[in-house]
């Protein structure tokens, strides 16, 4: 599985990086993304990352503040969120798609981000 890490709290304004790795296989031809769950609200879709990475799509909400990359040599997604708001505040689901076979997903547990205003 997904082990996603990186959360935290942060003031209005502030950054934090998200990382998610597997410790089991690894990730080539696996379509990468973040969703996030706000308080009582549903999961949305954040960014997502192509295998090798050529193609990277973010929500209209992060763009210009957040970058999405993947490190294929080390398994690994990184989120960098930078210019955080209130509403960012979330839990962020890294997950992981095969390209050959939507039915085989990948989740990671979730972390935490919560931005103070």
């Amino acid at each position: 599985q997904l082990q996603a890490s990186g959360g935290g709290t942060v003031e209005a304004g502030g950054s934090l990086r998200l990382s998610c790795a597997t410790s089991e296989g690894d990730l080539s031809y696996y379509y990468m993304g973040w969703v996030r769950q706000p308080p009582g609200k549903e999961r949305e879709f954040v960014a997502g990352i192509s295998w090798p990475g050529r193609n990277i799509n973010y929500v209209d909400s992060v763009k210009g503040r957040f970058t999405l990359s993947r490190d294929n040599a080390k398994n690994s997604v990184y989120l960098q969120m930078n210019s955080l708001k209130s509403e960012d505040t979330a839990v962020y689901y890294c997950n992981a798609r095969s390209m050959f076979n939507p039915n085989v997903n990948k989740w990671g547990q979730g972390t935490l981000v919560t931005v103070s205003s």
